[in-house]
Order: C-alpha cells, then sequence, then structure tokens
C-alpha cells in the first residue's frame, strides 16, 4: 500500500473476493490488539463485509450505495464478478459537485 501510494485493497481467495482491508484496518483495528502488523495476517484485521458497483453504474447509484451502506469505497464489478477497480468517496469529490460529495460524506459519517 505505501510503495503504491493507496489505501485500501481488495482481498482474495483465488478468483473470489473475500474482503477488503485499509491501512486504517491495520493500524486501528491491529493497533488496538496490539498486534505486530509486519507478523498479522490480513485476514485477521481485513473487513470481510465487501460492498461493490458494477462498473457500468452512474456514479448518484454508487453514492446512493456509499450512504445506505456507510462506506467511503465500493469494490468496482466488471460483467462475471471480475474486480476491476474502487471508487471513493474522494474520487466523486474530484468528479462530480463538491456537495454532493459532502451530502454522502454526511450520511456515511452518521451512526448506524
Amino acid at each position: 500500500m505505501q510503495k503504491l501510494d493507496i489505501g485500501v485493497l481488495p482481498v482474495s481467495n483465488g478468483q473470489r473476493i473475500v474482503g477488503i482491508v485499509s491501512d486504517r484496518d491495520i493500524t486501528i483495528r491491529a493497533g488496538r490488539k496490539g498486534m505486530d502488523p509486519e507478523r498479522t495476517a490480513v485476514r485477521e484485521v481485513m473487513t470481510q463485509e465487501v460492498f461493490t458497483c458494477p462498473a457500468a453504474s452512474d456514479a448518484l447509484v454508487a453514492c446512493a450505495l456509499m450512504e445506505e451502506k456507510q462506506v467511503r469505497r465500493l469494490l468496482v464489478m466488471e460483467t462475471g464478478e471480475a474486480p476491476v477497480g474502487i471508487v471513493s468517496l474522494g474520487d466523486i469529490a474530484l468528479h462530480l459537485r463538491r456537495e454532493k460529495a459532502g451530502s454522502v460524506l454526511k450520511r456515511v459519517s452518521e451512526p448506524a
């Protein structure tokens, strides 16, 4: 992650996506449990519930899903369930009206 300057990676078991791990997962979950990040398996700190959207989805559909699920990132899937990317709230803020991104962030950040 540091080498690629990214904050999140999908986790797979063969061709099947089994989770997603963020830099926050590593620092918060591993740190809270006193785990050494260099010796902790990704499966121990990853988020197992992964939310996805089809690659052809409208950005506003992705926003609605982020709001509903209270997440800041979605795994983007191509036909046949192959991951092709990740869309983040930051991506949306850069490409859509800033007030829409602010609205999504507000809803994502609300307590569940």
